[in-house]
């Protein structure tokens, strides 16, 4: 079964944790691949704790947004933490990087029976051009049928949501960050 978390809303890396956690519970394998993430997440040491879950992060320690989709406020407040590149030219570093990650999680896959596949912000990995539609339907393909794949991120493609057996959308109504708040430890990083 393939699902897809997406929305504006917050809850989507939460949720595909809360269902690992309970996965593990029940001694099934679980493979946490996380796009677009170091190792700079609360939730991580968790993650590494226990056995059934194997955890894999391709990211840097900031974020990137493509030039219109964040203002001039949002990139002076996250300042050193917030890479802005021109629209359909991504860096070629992050590039590179997510391609990394993508063999080695195929390398995982190809040599080992996962219960649960998590591919978190993949979507958004897709939507900022890091990664190709034909690379993540060939990832798809290579997961057994018997095995539950999880996508999460933002702005997933329809394509994506065609094949998914379940879509839940988290739906922002109202954000804390608005009043200018930031991240907090161990509720958002």
């Amino acid at each position: 079964m393939l699902h897809v978390y997406t929305g504006n809303g917050k809850g989507k890396t939460t949720a595909a944790i809360g269902l690992a956690i309970r996965a593990a519970g029940a001694d099934l394998r679980i493979y946490f691949a996380q796009f677009m993430k170091s190792l700079a997440y609360s939730e991580q040491k968790i993650l590494q704790a226990m056995p059934q879950i194997v955890l894999q992060t391709t990211g840097k320690p900031f974020f990137i947004a493509e030039e219109g989709t964040i203002d001039k406020e949002s990139i002076a407040k996250f300042d050193t933490d917030v890479v802005v590149f021109p629209k359909g030219n991504p860096p070629a570093d992050y590039i590179e990087l997510i391609e990394q990650g993508l063999q080695k999680l195929e390398a995982a896959l190809n040599n080992q029976h996962y219960d649960i596949i998590v591919l978190d912000e993949i979507n958004v990995a897709l939507f900022f051009g890091l990664i190709k539609k034909e690379q993540v339907e060939h990832l798809l393909n290579l997961i057994p049928t018997n095995s539950e794949i999880i996508c999460t991120g933002r702005n997933a493609p329809d394509w994506l949501i065609d094949r998914a057996d379940l879509v839940t959308e988290m739906k922002l109504i109202k954000h804390y960050f608005d009043k200018g708040l930031m991240g907090r430890k161990g509720i958002e990083d």
